[in-house]
C-alpha cells in the first residue's frame, strides 16, 4: 500500500494548531459565571483529555506495545482520517459560533444563559463533542496505532462524563424547557431520535 507522504502528517498538527487557536481567540469576550462545576469535577475530565491527546499525538512513547500498528499505512487511511477531521472540526466550530457567549470550557450556567437550539444544535444537543470525537476519530485512522485507538477511547469517556454533568446543570436551568428539547434532538448522533414533543 502506498503511504502518505510525511508532509501530509503535518497538515493534521497544523489543523488542530488553527482549531486551538481561533478557541482560544474566540474564548476571550464570554459571559461571566454564576454557576461552576466544582475544581474536582474539572479536573476529573480535563486530566483525561490530557491523557488520550498525549496517547494520540506523542509518536514516540517508550511502550513498544502502544506503537504496534492496528493497519498498515496507506492512501486510503489518511484521507478517510483527514476528511473525518476536517468534517469534525468544522462541526465544533459552527457550533461555537452558535453557541457565542454561551461558550464555556468548564461545565458552567452564565449570567442570561440561553438554551441555544439553532445551527447544529437543531440536530445533536451537544455539537461540538460530536465535532471533536469525530476530528480525533479522523486523527486515530490516520495514526492507525494502538496508542491513538487508547486515547480515542479516553476522550470520548472523558467527554462523556463531562456531558453528562453539564446536562444536569441545563436540566436545573432551563427545567422543562431542556426536557422537551431532549425529547427532540439526541444527544451526540444527528438523526438517531424521532421527535417526540408536540409541533411549537
Amino acid at each position: 500500500m502506498q503511504h502518505a507522504p510525511p508532509i501530509y502528517r503535518h497538515v493534521i498538527g497544523l489543523l488542530w494548531f488553527a482549531w486551538a487557536g481561533y478557541w482560544m481567540v474566540s474564548s476571550v469576550r464570554i459571559k461571566a459565571a454564576v454557576r461552576r462545576e466544582s475544581t474536582a469535577s474539572r479536573l476529573a475530565h480535563v486530566i483525561p483529555l490530557i491523557v488520550g491527546a498525549v496517547l494520540i499525538g506523542w509518536r514516540n512513547l517508550p511502550w513498544g506495545a502502544l506503537n504496534a500498528r492496528l493497519w498498515p499505512h496507506s492512501l486510503t487511511a489518511y484521507w478517510i482520517g483527514l476528511t473525518l477531521l476536517i468534517a469534525g472540526l468544522a462541526f465544533a466550530v459552527w457550533a461555537r459560533v452558535h453557541l457565542g457567549r454561551n461558550w464555556s470550557g468548564a461545565v458552567t450556567v452564565k449570567e442570561g444563559h440561553e438554551l441555544i437550539r439553532s445551527g447544529p444544535y437543531a440536530y445533536v444537543r451537544h455539537p461540538i463533542y460530536t465535532g471533536l470525537i469525530t476530528a480525533v476519530l479522523g486523527t486515530a485512522i490516520v495514526s492507525g496505532t494502538v496508542r491513538a485507538a487508547v486515547g480515542l477511547v479516553i476522550i470520548t469517556v472523558s467527554l462523556l462524563r463531562k456531558l453528562r454533568t453539564e446536562e444536569a446543570f441545563m436540566r436545573e436551568t432551563f427545567a422543562g424547557e431542556y426536557e422537551r428539547y431532549s425529547a427532540d434532538v439526541p444527544g451526540l448522533v444527528p438523526f438517531t431520535k424521532p421527535r417526540q414533543s408536540a409541533p411549537r
